[in-house]
């Protein structure tokens, strides 16, 4: 409706022959999207196309729940922005709706929008007065308009959702399976008008992981118009995926559009039959200007289908100027398609197919950067048998994609990744690509094609797992059972044990010999960076399972077991993630471990180690001032003449090496060592064993030596300087929206997901590893499609409540301490709370109270805090998943909770530096914002610039988390786990550093 009202006022208007503004006004819910559901991304590139001269925001919300989706507007539209809020939400009362917002109040609000976000045509809608927009005009007079640099991204949306052309990482998929040429499902669905069906299969594709579905329903007999209006119809409310209408019947296509919301792409336009008045690119490219559509181009001109490079290079040329200058397509909305054709068709003229049309891409992209490409993959294996297909479509996809390919017409579920498909398949689909025949003479000593039918004659497409099955059922017991450990295999486990018990052989020794040794296996792979964690957990799955079904036919001798590990997090810690990674290993392998939780004193760890007749106890902690607890621990023990009671194995992302080995080694008389990781953990507590049976052979490894320095001063023997640093004291302070503080709640998931640090979750906490080729295939083929789907479930399972608590405070610095004061009241000016920061004692001496004016200059400066939630349900889940031994999954949805909260963070610090006015400063790339490429910087309380804990307290008193459901321990740690805090520096200089 809205597209067809522009363009019936672009009609108009046009006709009129005069220079009207032509304005697009969306309405967006408290719900955060449109009535019926749709993204103000969305809207956006369904409307900019169409010749708008603003657009924006009116009635449903005050000016508070629109920001959000004119910041978006703000960072993204080339055109105009406008603005109507009501007055506040309405709130009902015995005379009616009344609106709250007075009239300073939302001129306050207004004059934040165009200074903020460029806004460049305000106004104001229910509840809104003549005293309103007085106060509006008043206080704007004489104000600048912010410079906006906004950055528009191409691509398509359906009535929902925007997708961008270029996918991070990856190709985008457009599904080809919603086709009557390609899918003979589909097809004999279309013909029945079984449109429930047809329907079923764009939601599997969906399902598959394609970003854009291909609909085709021209079909011999058929009425395509018809069928078109069928389907478009449904899809438009059905599928949350843009469409790719594709025909090249102008009738069809028009058919398509007039029944999508959103923007589509027409698949699509050629020079077969030339470009004059009467060609079909002529009849079709009208229509494609009226809907805004983005355009596919094939490489087809009067000569026909293009061969050569040089041949689909020049026509995609042609196609990218005209649509330029002549229809006024960007070159970043076109597409062209280079096309590809069967390789395997044994003739001489096919042979170098793949080549051009890799080449033609290659080219076509250095060429012109912006364009985008695609391909009709599954045209290259045509005429091949299913299996041979699969492995041939897989491998030209990924040349393709090295070459620049964007985007693909496939079947997702398809194609299958690079590092699965066998070695000599693999060498030999490349030789067929590029023609890599062997010639002795005139006579071919190695035909690749012939080769390659040779690998597949008789070969069909089966299932995975039940080829994994078959393959192992074909083992020896012995080494089927160690396979199904380092493979994750379930599938027949129970029956191969009882196989093994039938056999006489005792419980202890089939784990023992067998069972043992594959996760022994399974260490060694993930040692060498051959077996990421997330299958490390699979397999601890089997194993447990396995354990659990031997269990009952173990003697009581059998139960002695290898060793008992007490395990916790210290006092002051919350995070648990790799504690419980060791438990899972160490349990797995045989030990017995006493898990006793987060949060630990040395008073529960030493009861927990007696009552339960530990052997080694093992540490963990996260934070910084975890160390100094672990360091406090050990003094405890010794001072307890525990020492040499227990070894102690310490772990976490805190720790270094050096650290434990040289420092804490030093203080510390009995044995204690520093594990890596899990493995590593798993290798210590084996030596501790055997040392502790007296196993002659047995040794620890040496400690780290400590190298030889000259001595240096110590931070005690001189006075330590509490002036300021070098740092500048004449920087600008920006003036804060508000005073005090604000919640904001029901943040959509789509508002911070973009902010999601992908290497730290696939890297950091799923350990997903290897070479730089290597991980970037897994981050394809097993991070990136694991990561949608979980993301799809924990939207769906409502795990996730977003909330922030944030807020402006005026502060001044008085040596190393940051005073914060009160901002109304009688109190106002005085001190409100302090914070006390350490200094470098080297370095250049930095505090974190050196980047805010000092209470001598007379001045006042601004400060930030925010504490962010992914809210109590989501750390539930987590914990459920680990109490039912689901090993993996607890590991992937507690790695993305995480990530996820430091996301809102990111997202969040991003908006307080656009509401302080700086974010134009702001790095362009989400690699550079999270390398801090922004002004200013934000420190958590535990870690190196600000380490105390404690200081949590004065935070919460400021924010008063409990309003979005977070609340601060003994220890003075947030709950719920993925909760985090933030102090918000604006200063230019502040960076990350060690004060320390």
């Amino acid at each position: 409706q809205a597209k067809a009202a522009v363009n019936g006022a672009r009609s108009v208007i046009d006709k009129s022959e005069r220079d009207i503004v032509l304005i697009a006004q969306v309405t967006v819910e408290t719900t955060g999207t449109m009535l019926l559901g749709s993204e103000i991304s969305a809207a956006l590139n369904a409307l900019a196309p169409l010749g708008i001269d603003l657009i924006g925001l009116n009635c449903a919300t005050g000016p508070a729940e629109m920001s959000e989706h004119l910041r978006t507007l703000s960072k993204s539209s080339e055109l105009g922005i406008s603005c109507m809020p009501n007055a506040g939400l309405p709130i009902l009362g015995p005379n009616g709706a009344l609106y709250p917002l007075s009239p300073a109040e939302l001129a306050t609000s207004l004059a934040g929008f165009v200074e903020q976000y460029g806004v460049s045509l305000i106004g104001g809608c229910c509840g809104t007065t003549p005293e309103h927009l007085a106060a509006v005009a008043t206080l704007l007079r004489g104000r600048k308009i912010a410079n906006r640099n906004p950055e528009s991204e191409a691509g398509a949306s359906s009535l929902y959702q925007f997708v961008p052309f270029r996918q991070e990482l990856t190709y985008m998929a457009i599904g080809e399976r919603t086709n009557a040429n390609g899918s003979r499902a589909f097809r004999d669905a279309l013909i029945s008008e079984d449109w429930q069906t047809c329907l079923e299969i764009a939601r599997d594709q969906i399902r598959d992981g394609a970003h854009m579905l291909d609909l085709s329903v021209d079909y011999v007999g058929r009425d395509g118009v018809k069928d078109m209006a069928e389907l478009a119809s449904r899809l438009a409310t059905s599928a949350t995926l843009p469409i790719v209408l594709d025909s090249t019947e102008p009738a069809v296509i028009k058919a398509g559009l007039e029944h999508l919301g959103g923007r589509s792409v027409i698949n699509s336009v050629n020079y077969e039959d030339g470009d004059g008045p009467e060609s079909r690119f002529a009849r079709i490219m009208p229509i494609v200007k009226e809907h805004g559509a983005s355009v596919i181009g094939l490489t087809i001109d009067e000569e026909g289908q293009a061969r050569t490079a040089e041949w689909k290079v020049r026509i995609a040329r042609r196609l990218i100027n005209d649509l330029n200058a002549n229809w006024d397509i960007p070159t970043c909305d076109v597409m062209i398609d280079c096309l590809t054709f069967p390789i395997a068709t044994g003739q001489e003229e096919t042979r170098k197919d793949g080549i051009e049309t890799i080449n033609a891409i290659r080219t076509l992209k250095s060429e012109f950067p912006d364009v985008q490409t695609t391909l009709g993959v599954s045209n290259v294996s045509f005429g091949l048998n299913p299996a041979s297909r699969i492995v041939l479509n897989s491998v030209f996809l990924s040349e393709a994609v090295k070459a620049g390919l964007d985007s693909a017409i496939v079947h997702p579920s398809k194609i299958t990744p690079i590092s699965r498909i066998a070695p000599e398949q693999l060498e030999v689909a490349l030789d067929l690509i590029y023609d890599r025949r062997k010639f002795d003479g005139d006579i071919c000593t190695y035909d690749p094609l012939q080769k390659f039918l040779e690998l597949f004659e008789g070969v069909e497409v089966t299932n995975n797992r039940q080829s994994r099955a078959a393959e192992l059922a074909a083992l020896p017991l012995g080494e089927r059972l160690s396979r199904r450990i380092i493979d994750g295999e379930k599938v027949g486990l129970e029956v191969d044990l009882q196989e093994a018990l039938a056999a006489k052989i005792p419980p202890l020794g089939i784990i023992n010999d067998y069972l043992l040794e594959g996760m022994k296996i399974v260490g060694e792979l993930f040692g060498k960076g051959e077996m990421q964690l997330p299958f490390v957990l699979q397999s601890a799955e089997v194993m447990k399972n396995a354990v659990s079904i031997l269990e009952p036919f173990m003697e009581k001798t059998d139960d002695a077991g290898r060793g008992t590990m007490l395990l916790a997090t210290v006092k002051g810690d919350v995070h648990d993630i790799g504690k419980n990674l060791v438990d899972i290993i160490l349990t797995n392998n045989g030990y017995t471990v006493v898990n006793i939780g987060i949060k630990q004193t040395i008073n529960q760890i030493i009861e927990a180690a007696e009552t339960n007749s530990v052997d080694v106890i093992g540490l963990s902690g996260l934070l910084v001032k975890s160390t100094v607890v672990m360091k406090e621990n050990l003094l405890e023990l010794d001072s307890r003449n525990l020492a040499q009671r227990w070894p102690v194995i310490l772990g976490g992302a805190a720790l270094t090496r050096t650290f434990v080995e040289q420092d804490l080694a030093m203080i510390f008389p009995g044995t204690v060592r520093y594990a890596r990781d899990a493995f590593e953990g798993l290798k210590l507590m084996d030596t501790m064993m055997l040392i502790k049976r007296g196993d002659p052979n047995a040794k620890l490894p040496e400690l780290k030596e400590r190298r030889t320095r000259p001595a240096k001063i110590q931070q005690g023997d001189f006075e330590i300087d509490r002036e300021r640093s070098d740092v500048a004291a004449n920087n600008k302070v920006p003036v804060p929206p508000f005073w005090g503080s604000k919640v904001v709640k029901g943040i959509s998931l789509a508002d911070y997901a973009g902010s999601l640090d992908e290497r730290a979750l696939f890297v950091g906490q799923w350990g997903l590893k290897g070479a730089r080729g290597e991980y970037d295939l897994m981050v394809e083929n097993e991070g990136r499609p694991r990561l949608r789907s979980l993301m799809n479930e924990v939207h769906a399972n409502g795990w996730l409540n977003a909330a922030v608590v944030y807020g402006y405070f005026p502060c001044v610095s008085d040596g190393n301490d940051l005073i914060v004061l009160h901002h109304e009241g009688v109190d106002s000016g005085k001190e409100r709370v302090r914070f006390s920061f350490p200094r470098q004692s080297r370095d250049r001496r930095l505090c974190l109270s050196d980047f805010f004016r000092a209470k001598s200059t007379g001045d006042v400066d601004v400060v930030a805090f925010h504490i962010v939630t992914m809210g109590q349900s989501v750390s539930e889940a987590t914990g459920k998943l680990f109490a039912e031994d689901r090993y993996r999954e607890y590991l992937e949805l507690h790695g993305l909770s995480v990530q996820l909260t430091e996301a809102l963070a990111e997202h969040w610090h991003g908006r307080v530096r656009e509401e302080l006015g700086y974010q134009t400063e702001d790095d362009k790339t989400l690699a550079g914002i999270l390398d801090q490429g922004y002004r200013g910087s934000r420190y958590s309380f535990g870690y190196p610039a600000c380490p105390d804990l404690d200081q949590q307290l004065q935070l919460c008193e400021l924010l008063d988390p409990a309003r979005i459901g977070v609340e601060l321990s003994e220890e003075f740690q947030l709950h719920p786990e993925q909760s985090t805090s933030a102090i918000i520096v604006h200063h230019p200089e502040a960076k990350y550093f060690n004060a320390t």
